[in-house]
């Protein structure tokens, strides 16, 4: 299915977003998400699921300011 990740559009075959994140090479790194301007909490990725044309948001934190 075709989604956006960080505004690139992306075909996946996952449909959670815990998937998606595996998939997309983020694997076990600490970083926020949010789908469709909504965040979405760690606890909540695996059972999120994830529809063609949604927008997903993904954050990793960096040091300085």
């Amino acid at each position: 299915m075709k989604i956006s990740i960080n505004g690139v559009a992306t075909e996946v075959a996952a449909t959670s977003l815990d998937a998606i994140l595996q998939e997309a090479g983020y694997g076990d790194l600490r970083v926020a998400t949010a789908v469709n301007r909504n965040f979405v909490p760690v606890g909540q990725r695996s059972t999120y699921q994830i529809e063609a044309g949604d927008a997903v948001e993904i954050v990793a934190p960096r040091q300085g300011g």
